[in-house]
């Protein structure tokens, strides 16, 4: 099949549909929107159903009924949206239901702007919704992407009876580019566990309600081995000139592309630098970066917020090696000169001191 020029957004839907995807509720918001328009226009001529809910409450909770019905089900938002689905997530995570969200980020919090951000990782990564749950995060950096891990979302939502999150800045949601779909389609199918109405699947319980205490943890513990799985199988990330990497940038999203250009800037001047992407937000690639701080002197976190992956890389690296940080927020982008003055500047202030470092933790 030929690529086809779109925006990302609409991507996810074409991709959905593919995956096998025949409901999608929800709720219009910038810069998700086009996802809604694409899943009116789109879904019902693959035999689906589309439909605005009167709120992004509602459209979870729909998701939540076709999912317990067997149907790959999905739903897009932004911020403020995504925060009002949260209490839903939660239920489906906790009835073991499988979905796909897409959270196309925009400046915060409160309304904030129609801007692009990072500034949902820590309410869609960390699980912003009550109770002992994660979500799969997947987060891509081109349109091909938003197609390649929509079908992704679907395949690990069935996998781990899963809410999966796509997380993705607005820029990656409104650009336009080249994008390729497979040639076969995934044809929708009842899973076992499902409630159909029939007398089949009759004895089948959908619920997040355990009143018996020793049952509730035996369930939450049973989640929580699930979450264990998906950290040990589904670790996904992209390293770019890291071998020889003295200087590890790490972003995701927008940024990772920014970080390429960086990167080959910086060594067309002598340093040698190099990024890790990461793809999954969880699982989060800690393995890859305790292992490159095994020859890296230092890491430069890059993000558009104020420095919520930045946690997450400081826990993996438990003081292995110095992290520094940059960032923009507000639907500021970083330019890539920006960056690479800032990684300049650490070059020569953090190097001497993380070979001193490195010399006393060897």
């Amino acid at each position: 099949m030929r690529k086809q020029l779109m925006k990302g957004n609409e991507a996810i839907v074409r991709s959905a549909i593919l995956a096998g995807c025949r409901a999608f509720y929800g709720y219009p918001i910038t810069p998700a929107s086009e996802i809604a328009e694409a899943a009116a226009l789109y879904m019902p001529k693959a035999g689906g159903v589309f439909l605005q809910a009167e709120s992004e409450v509602a459209a979870m909770n729909m998701i939540y009924g076709a999912a317990s019905a067997g149907v790959r089900a999905m739903t897009a938002s932004s911020g403020p949206g995504i925060s009002l689905m949260q209490e839903g997530i939660s239920y489906m995570a906790g009835a073991e239901l499988p979905c796909v969200v897409a959270d196309i980020t925009r400046g915060g919090p409160g309304l904030g702007n129609i801007a692009a951000e990072q500034g949902d990782y820590n309410q869609v990564v960390k699980g912003g919704g009550h109770g002992n749950y994660r979500t799969i995060v997947l987060a891509p950096h081109s349109a091909q992407e938003m197609a390649d891990l929509t079908a992704l979302a679907f395949e690990l939502a069935d996998r781990y009876r899963n809410p999966v999150v796509l997380l993705a800045d607005g820029f990656i949601g409104q650009m336009m580019e080249p994008v390729e779909f497979p040639q076969t389609a995934v044809e929708p199918r009842e899973p076992a566990w499902a409630v159909t109405g029939t007398e089949e699947t009759r004895g089948n319980l959908i619920s997040s309600l355990h009143l018996d205490i020793d049952e509730m943890e035996a369930h939450e513990r049973h989640l929580e081995a699930k979450y264990y799985i998906a950290e040990e199988r589904e670790v996904r990330a992209e390293e770019w000139r890291t071998s020889d990497a003295e200087i590890v940038l790490v972003g995701y999203g927008i940024i990772g592309r920014i970080l390429k250009a960086v990167a080959a800037e910086a060594r067309a001047g002598g340093l040698k630098v190099g990024v890790l992407r990461p793809i999954t937000l969880f699982p989060f690639p800690k393995l890859h970066l305790k292992r490159l701080a095994q020859s890296a002197r230092a890491f430069v976190v890059v993000e558009m917020s104020n420095g919520q992956m930045l946690d997450d890389v400081r826990l993996a690296l438990n003081g292995a090696r110095p992290v520094e940080f940059f960032s923009r927020v507000g639907g500021n982008v970083p330019s890539h000169e920006e960056v690479l003055a800032f990684v300049r500047a650490q070059a020569l202030r953090s190097l001497p001191r993380a070979e001193e470092e490195r010399r006393s933790y060897v």
